[in-house]
């Protein structure tokens, strides 16, 4: 457990935070152990901080410089907060590194900035860095340093980046460049805030880059970037777009507050989640830029609440560093751009303290969130997601008809899928292609849990037990509490693309799946509820059409049929695994499996569970009552309410 937690509170400060019981002082201890952890892995002139851990693709340079610039922004963070008022060693440590890392001589020197090198990303942290400590670093460096910072950045003047929140990389570092008189393109500047607005898609979403990218990196960079843009520009430079943006993050943050459970954790979901909480960013920007919809309590409470949930679950380790995983190591959820020191992007999770200590997101009350008040049912019709909160454990569930993380689709969709290739074309990333996330569970990410793919996912099998994948998700509905996809499904040997249309229905705590599905003949047909993980191996249990797996802390997932799936004595079962899943050693998933088909098209309904209730799985088989009449399927429930599918 981090140290802050054990900050004496006086009685005030008790009471405004009764929630979460942080202040804040502890975001200033916790920062303050963060980087002085860093030192001891500092090169002698703190240009780089090679942390122990595996490299990225992008070599040790690169990570020492990631090192650098990424903590230099938790640091710019601590000493703007303060103003100035910090140990100076923490003021000397960076501008120092400054001064190596742009020394071609100094044996530790940065990689010149290139088109779409790593350096790039790194960069941009350095000028909003530079930006928000300008009295304290920028000003007080030597002409001849800042003459070798200045020349370092022009790297990026017509340089190419990569076609997505890059783009954001050049336009707030060239902005630097402007605001200390140095050379710069404003063409590069206004090209890159136009070509956002190509993926600007409505209601406070981006998608990041071209095709369905929805992530967090729409909070966190394209959220993000152009308001730390516009922090820099000034306001009579902005042109009037910075009003714009703030517009779009004042509805963004609308929604994003239902991204959150009870007990802080985020929904675990999308790519680079090794970040944590910089899932913090666009909230802390909000206050910032003064465009939250939210109260400055629950901007407080919300943020205090999810540093504490990683601090309680030894984020940052016994060392006092954050490590390639969600809570301890786990390389398996990470990806090969991400180097040891790439979890520092988490620094952007603490741009609160740029705000005054007299700020009313610091002095009021902590209000309680959302799911803490009631049961919360939030449709976004433009990334294709529903978000299931449940007041009485606290835990957000996300089910997914809308992401997938691949680029548009070659040629428009087809309404039958047929034999055209490109409709089963793209990947099937667990962090993107499952049917449902939440804040309690992870995706299986090892690659022989990947092989299995049991998880959140409804598969054809063929007859050697492959599975099918679900690559390309094509939205159809997601309105109220129903959302709607399809996605195309290969099997091995075989041409053909075979259809799988799912509904997902939520009642209650539960949410229902109704599959109309193509398959050959002599395919099994098998669905995978949650994966739930613990250090110890969970309880499993099983019945002819039902099945449970539930963790010591008494975190049970659950799946269960309703119709269509005729499975027999195997119809149901718990897979269990090891080393798989960001949430801890053990990992078990319960399932269904049909018997095989006999080709043509089928209907399955199966309810799905996730919860810190008890569970009884034979009870919930009388939930809901299943009329199917062709194409249409009514779920009538115990309430005397009914859907038509």
């Amino acid at each position: 457990m981090s140290v802050a937690p054990h900050l004496q509170l006086p009685p005030t400060d008790r009471i405004l935070s009764s929630r979460t019981g942080w202040t804040r002082a502890h975001w200033e201890a916790a920062a303050d152990r963060m980087l002085d952890a860093l030192t001891p892995y500092a090169t002698p002139g703190f240009a780089q901080y090679r942390l122990p851990g595996r490299g990225s693709w992008s070599g040790v340079v690169s990570d020492g410089l990631e090192g650098f610039a990424r903590s230099f922004l938790l640091a710019a963070c601590r000493i703007a907060g303060a103003g100035g008022a910090v140990d100076p060693a923490l003021t000397e440590r960076y501008a120092a590194g400054l001064a190596a890392g742009t020394d071609p001589g100094s044996g530790e020197a940065w990689p010149r900035l290139t088109d779409c090198s790593q350096q790039m990303v790194e960069a941009a942290s350095v000028a909003v860095a530079l930006h928000e400590t300008r009295p304290w670093i920028w000003d007080r460096l030597g002409a001849r340093v800042q003459e070798r910072v200045v020349d370092w950045f022009s790297g990026f003047v017509g340089g190419r980046t990569w076609d997505n929140n890059w783009r954001l990389f050049q336009v707030v570092s060239e902005q630097f460049l402007a605001s200390v008189g140095a050379p710069y393109s404003r063409s590069d500047i206004e090209d890159g805030l136009d070509r956002i607005e190509d993926w600007y898609v409505g209601d406070g979403w981006y998608t990041d880059g071209d095709g369905r990218n929805f992530d967090y990196y729409v909070g966190w960079a394209m959220h993000l970037y152009p308001l730390l843009w516009a922090r820099i520009a000034g306001p009579d430079a902005d042109g009037g777009r910075a009003a714009v943006y703030r517009q779009r993050l004042s509805r963004f943050l609308e929604d994003y507050q239902h991204f959150f459970g009870a007990d802080g954790a985020p929904v675990h979901q999308g790519r680079s989640l090794t970040y944590r909480f910089a899932a913090l960013a666009p909230v802390w920007m909000g206050a910032l830029a003064d465009c939250t919809p939210l109260e400055p309590g629950l901007t407080r409470r919300l943020a205090s609440g999810t540093l504490r949930h990683f601090a309680e679950r030894g984020v940052p380790d016994e060392r006092g560093l954050l490590t390639l995983g969600w809570y301890d190591t786990f390389l398996p959820s990470t990806q090969p751009y991400s180097g040891p020191a790439s979890p520092y992007w988490a620094s952007k999770g603490f741009l609160g303290l740029l705000l005054p200590a007299d700020h009313a997101v610091w002095t009021a009350r902590e209000l309680p969130l959302p799911v803490e008040e009631s049961d919360t049912f939030t449709a976004l019709p433009v990334p294709g997601w529903l978000l299931h909160g449940t007041r009485h454990d606290g835990i957000v569930r996300l089910v997914n008809h809308g992401s997938d993380h691949n680029p548009p689709a070659p040629a428009p969709a087809a309404d039958a899928v047929g034999t055209d290739p490109d409709l089963a074309a793209g990947e099937d990333d667990p962090h993107y292609a499952k049917l449902a996330y939440s804040t309690a569970t992870a995706p299986q990410t090892a690659p022989h849990a990947l092989a299995r793919n049991i998880d959140g996912h409804l598969a054809l099998l063929a007859p050697d037990g492959t599975p099918s994948r679900r690559r390309r998700i094509h939205p159809l509905r997601c309105e109220d509490r129903t959302a709607a996809s399809w996605s195309a499904a290969r099997l091995p040997g075989d041409d053909r693309a075979y259809r799988i249309e799912t509904t997902s229905v939520l009642h209650g705590p539960w949410e229902i799946r109704v599959h109309r599905v193509e398959a050959p003949a002599g395919a099994v047909v098998r669905e995978g509820g949650h994966a739930v993980a613990h250090p110890t191996s969970p309880f499993a249990s099983s019945g002819p059409d039902w099945a449970l797996a539930r963790t010591a802390e008494g975190l049970s997932s659950a799946v269960v049929a309703l119709y269509g799936w005729d499975g027999g004595a195997d119809g149901a079962a718990v897979a269990r695994d090891v080393e798989s899943n960001a949430y801890g050693p053990h990992s078990a998933i319960p399932y269904l499996r049909s018997a095989p088909r006999p080709g043509g098209r089928s209907i399955h309904v199966s309810l799905v569970v996730l919860t810190r209730d008890s569970v009884h799985p034979e009870a919930l088989r009388t939930a809901a009552r299943v009329r199917v009449d062709g194409d249409v399927v009514v779920l009538t429930f115990l309430d005397g309410s009914s859907v038509e599918v």
